[in-house]
């Protein structure tokens, strides 16, 4: 079979890779939509705040240093240890546990039964609030983030597709972790929606505020147990953006490109952010393979937006959404 062929295959496994990170972030949204009706767009920095607290704590990086300096005219920076990343992680994940309890304290508690737009703005002041912590508490250069997770080609893949098609593909080895973790996530998000006593709770509340409420499920407790799971998909989606292109404010925006992830897929749906991760991601790869080069590439900035704006216009709710039907 001619080598394009195999080049064009060897771009659509890569688009895969690449959407399966962009749904990472996606189910962060999905989590706190299904809960709340709460379109997060705070999530992409939830993702950048994570990060760079992780490599913060792995380094031993005095939190508010250079605010801390600059008052009190002293030159601190570190601790002088650091923290093996499993210990990192774990406490990176307390933290974000934490951020979850004070958003939902200090700002969901005061916007029960607000209109949706308003928590909307919300979360619009949340993410630029976070966003300047993140600066002021660990500073602003771009960062290593160094997990121990493998990074660079597959030799085993581009050994084996070498001896099967003549032809060796280039599969990143962080991609690869980053589609196990995904799946892994999926599988763990469906199995505690569907068989625990707090994932039940949560599709009650998802279903209907009042009936849940009505029943004994607190809100309160739901809020905060899904910002932090939220919290921790975040975590997960900022250590495999940040090994792949290091901890820096661009981080943030990779909520703009779960958005077309999500109307793909639908917003109150699991694997619907999967699926439409990888339909973006394939899609804009090979799009660009095709026919960048007669328009002149630059196709993967916009490609995925256009796609989203078709399925808007005909499937509004998206491949796995519910149909919302109102009686006027």
């Amino acid at each position: 079979m001619p080598e394009q062929f195999y080049f064009a295959l060897e771009v659509s496994l890569n688009g895969l890779m690449a959407g399966i990170m962009y749904a990472l972030v996606a189910l962060g949204f999905v989590l706190i939509f299904k809960a709340s009706g709460i379109f997060n767009y705070a999530q992409g920095v939830l993702a950048l705040f994570a990060a760079l607290t992780l490599v913060g704590l792995q380094n031993g990086q005095i939190p508010f240093a250079h605010l801390i300096n600059a008052v009190f005219g002293t030159s601190l920076h570190h601790f002088g240890w650091t923290l093996p990343a499993v210990v990192a992680i774990a406490l990176t994940a307390v933290v974000m546990t934490g951020l979850a309890i004070l958003i939902e304290r200090y700002i969901l508690k005061h916007l029960v039964n607000q209109e949706p737009i308003i928590l909307f703005m919300a979360t619009i002041g949340l993410a630029y609030f976070l966003e300047g912590l993140g600066d002021v508490m660990w500073g602003a250069e771009i960062k290593n983030l160094d997990v121990g997770l493998p990074q660079g080609i597959s030799e085993t893949i581009d050994e084996v597709t070498f001896n099967w098609f003549g032809y060796g593909f280039f599969i990143d080895r962080l991609d690869i972790v980053a589609t196990l973790v995904a799946a892994a996530l999926v599988i763990s998000l469906m199995l505690f929606s569907q068989f625990t006593k707090y994932g039940r709770a949560l599709r009650a509340v998802a279903d209907d505020h009042q009936a849940a409420l009505s029943v004994g499920i607190s809100l309160r407790f739901i809020w905060v147990m899904v910002w932090s799971i939220a919290g921790i998909v975040a975590l997960v989606a900022g250590i495999m953006w940040g090994s792949k292109s290091g901890v820096q404010f661009s981080l943030s925006l990779i909520a703009l490109k779960a958005l077309p992830v999500l109307m793909l897929g639908g917003f109150t749906s699991i694997p619907g952010a999967i699926v439409g991760g990888l339909i973006i991601g394939m899609g804009e790869k090979l799009f660009e393979f095709f026919i960048g080069p007669m328009i002149g590439g630059a196709t993967e900035n916009w490609f995925a937006y256009v796609l989203a704006l078709i399925f808007l216009v005909f499937r509004p709710q998206g491949l796995f959404g519910e149909r919302i039907i109102e009686r006027v």
